[in-house]
């Protein structure tokens, strides 16, 4: 069965109310035709129920930037995969190089969020890559395969079913710089490879996402590589016209 392309929006510490409402209502304009690709957003959690409320009447699907393991109790701050089933989210984001630089979040404690959005019902969209100095010295897979395997060793390949894995190679995220179709290509190539050794049908409909600084200029050309599937997109996505560009090449592509 092919799989279908995945596009979503990842607004990052972006945005308000008002900005809320007018972008989605502009991607809902944008978007109205689009019948064969999937999208999603991920605005700040502050702005789910606005962003809900929002998506009334649109095929778009809300999203989340991030979970907690803990369903309830005393854990200020933080937020479970029930609260976030109540607004509607459907993909969640984790592994995010931002919050495994910033928050030191390790492999084994996304693993752990993965394992608790898979058991309320929720899709993981499990980000990985590599920094610079890991691609120049020549660890990409390493990094990758690392990065996998803790979800891999510990809840097994069919944890991935039904999950999305994002690429993302850090050195490419917010600085305008972006792996080649060629290189991205082979980099999903090797995910799903790897996936495979474990289980070849898992790894054959997983969705891989490239998120490496996807605008509307490298979009169609990424799109026509076999194993990408679609993209978390970050800056692009905060303008709806740029964002349904990228939609619509996954869209063209894939079908």
């Amino acid at each position: 069965m092919a799989r279908r392309p995945l596009v979503m929006g990842n607004w990052k510490l972006n945005g308000s109310k008002a900005m809320t409402r007018e972008l989605i209502a502009g991607l809902k304009a944008e978007l109205a035709e689009v019948k064969g690709c999937d999208v999603a957003i991920a605005p700040p959690l502050m702005y789910l129920a606005e962003a809900e409320a929002a998506l009334q009447g649109s095929n778009i699907v809300l999203g989340a930037q991030n979970v907690d393991t803990n369903v309830s109790g005393a854990f200020t701050g933080d937020t479970s995969t029930e609260m976030l089933k109540d607004f509607g989210a459907k993909y969640i984001i984790i592994g995010h190089s931002e919050r495994r630089t910033y928050h030191k979040e390790s492999d084994e404690f996304i693993a752990k969020k993965f394992a608790a959005l898979k058991a309320a019902g929720l899709i993981p969209v499990l980000c990985i890559g590599e920094t610079e100095s890991e691609n120049e010295a020549g660890q990409t897979e390493a990094v990758c395969a690392r990065q996998i395997d803790a979800v891999l060793n510990s809840l097994g390949a069919e944890a991935f079913n039904g999950a999305v894995i994002a690429y993302e190679p850090v050195w490419a995220i917010g600085t305008g710089k972006s792996a080649t179709p060629a290189q991205a290509q082979a980099v999903h190539k090797f995910i799903r490879d790897h996936i495979a050794k474990q289980d070849k049908a898992v790894a054959e409909q997983v969705i891989l996402q490239y998120g490496g600084s996807v605008n509307d200029a490298n979009a169609a050309e990424l799109f026509t590589q076999p194993d990408i599937d679609g993209a978390l997109v970050g800056g692009a996505s905060l303008k709806a016209a740029a964002f349904a560009v990228i939609v619509k090449a996954a869209e063209k592509a894939k079908n």
